[in-house]
């Protein structure tokens, strides 16, 4: 049996990804999402393993000396990063898997593992994306500032991709991140052509 492809999903910070994350893992548990590892703290309610794995700085610095991850970056003072060897095993065996993670760490995945499916996360409109990254109301002035900075030069990024999925609706993202992530077990030919639809 050929081996499993690996599906991507990223794009710019307020965008959306977590909360289609967190309702694919609900509807269709038969996905598998990687876990990161970090050297943040928990945070309350966190359990290690589940959300994330915690390490300290030099765990880390060991882990990325080894090559145990598949791609890694810093955000914010902490680093976050992808074990390879799950993700590896989880393809192995046919498993659907799925990365949710940062523009950064889709380009390492994209020199490591150019087979992979690679799926960008639109807003519906520029606005759209400022009115849920001011709108969160928890951060200074100056970290929205950064997060729009680093969102222009993200949402620059889309062609980079090969499906674009606009999130106008959760449940319809969810409908097509599926459809993408299953068939990326049944169709593990590299794409040739980057399909730039919006759908």
């Amino acid at each position: 049996m050929p081996p499993t492809r690996l599906t991507v999903l990223s794009g710019p910070s307020g965008v959306g990804k977590s909360t289609v994350v967190t309702e694919l893992r609900r509807a269709h548990p038969e996905v598998w999402l990687s876990v990161s590892v970090t050297t943040r703290a928990p945070r309350p309610g966190e359990t290690h393993g589940v959300e994330y794995y915690f390490a300290d700085d030099a765990e880390f610095d060991r882990m990325v000396e080894a090559g145990e991850l598949l791609e890694w970056a810093e955000f914010a003072g902490n680093r976050y990063g992808t074990p390879r060897r799950a993700v590896e095993e989880k393809l192995a065996a046919g498993v659907p898997t799925l990365l949710e993670i940062d523009l950064q760490g889709a380009r390492q995945v994209r020199e490591v593992m150019p087979e992979a499916r690679f799926v960008f996360l639109a807003p519906p409109s520029w606005e759209e994306l400022v009115r849920r990254l001011v709108g969160r109301g928890t951060e200074p002035p100056e970290v929205i500032e950064r997060r729009l900075e680093a969102a222009r030069e993200e949402l620059a990024a889309e062609k980079e991709f090969d499906v674009t999925l606009v999130n106008t609706s959760v449940q319809d993202v969810l409908l097509r991140l599926i459809t993408l992530v299953t068939a990326a077990s049944e169709d593990v030919a590299p794409a040739s052509a980057h399909h730039q639809g919006k759908v």
